[in-house]
């Protein structure tokens, strides 16, 4: 009887260094580029070179093709993981820090932090109550089925990038440097068809970096040429439209006071200005 007990611990263990060697086998080399990359560092600036600045906050639709890198795979592949996955595996096991963005005290986005139960709630893992339908047609009304809760990593389909513009004289360029990343959940809530929006949470971007560089963002060309997620922001590779700007009346949002196309024409108007301010600021 030991024999036959000893001899089947031998054929799981034999089974599961062969499952182990056919997993390290599955690329054809050992891809050592992203996982052991480091994040460019940021260049350095004084403030006695900054000659103008401004701050923007520009919404990011990761339903646009161009963008959709940052939103599959839905569920991860191997080490390939979704932006909002990437974030929450952070959170989780990095010790991502994450600011609340809808906390009453804050003067700032980066002011309050969240614990992470509150990260749950904002990202709808909490149980469900489901009551079942009887036979006759008819709903249970009481010993509900309660469903455990999950991350609903696939109902954030935006992104809120806070970025600063500035130019700096010294090398007579103009600037952009990622301050902060806020996925918004898209949603509905029940029976009710009406979409909701939610900012879930603020990471601090260079904080998050050393995670978004060692982490390769798909590529549709090559599988060979994929970069990282930090790459994918620091090369400006997405698309997106100014939310607003930083101004006189509280910061507030371009919505807050124009309507429809209207959005968009503020929205490409301030766009245009960025450009026209660094065109004025050469000499020649």
């Amino acid at each position: 009887m030991k024999r036959i007990v000893l001899l089947f611990a031998v054929v799981i263990l034999a089974g599961s260094a062969m499952q182990a060697q056919v997993n390290e086998k599955l690329e054809v080399y050992e891809k050592v580029h992203i996982k052991n990359k480091k994040p460019v560092p940021y260049p350095a600036i004084r403030e006695a070179d900054v000659l103008w600045t401004k701050t923007i906050w520009r919404m990011i639709d990761l339903r646009q093709k161009i963008n959709m890198p940052l939103y599959f795979p839905l569920k991860a592949i191997g080490n390939r993981m979704s932006l909002i996955d990437l974030l929450i595996y952070g959170i989780k096991n990095e010790g991502l820090q994450v600011y609340d963005p809808e906390a009453a005290d804050a003067t700032t986005e980066f002011d309050v932090l969240m614990t992470p139960e509150a990260v749950e709630l904002a990202m709808g893992n909490v149980p469900d109550t489901v009551y079942p339908i009887l036979p006759d047609g008819s709903q249970q009304t009481t010993n509900p089925d309660i469903l455990p809760g999950r991350y609903k990593t696939d109902e954030v389909k935006q992104l809120l990038v806070k970025e600063i513009w500035y130019f700096d004289k010294q090398h007579s360029v103009m600037r952009v440097q990622i301050i902060g990343l806020c996925p918004i959940r898209l949603y509905t809530k029940g029976d009710d068809p009406e979409l909701r929006k939610k900012r879930t949470f603020w990471v601090y971007y260079p904080q998050a970096r050393t995670i978004l560089a060692n982490h390769e963002i798909f590529n549709r060309q090559n599988d060979a040429q994929r970069i990282s997620f930090d790459d994918y922001f620091m090369q400006r590779r997405f698309e997106g439209f100014i939310w607003a700007e930083s101004n006189v009346y509280n910061d507030r949002q371009i919505n807050e006071y124009s309507i429809g196309m209207q959005n968009l024409w503020e929205a490409d108007r301030i766009e245009h200005e960025l450009f026209r301010i660094e065109h004025d600021l050469w000499e020649y």
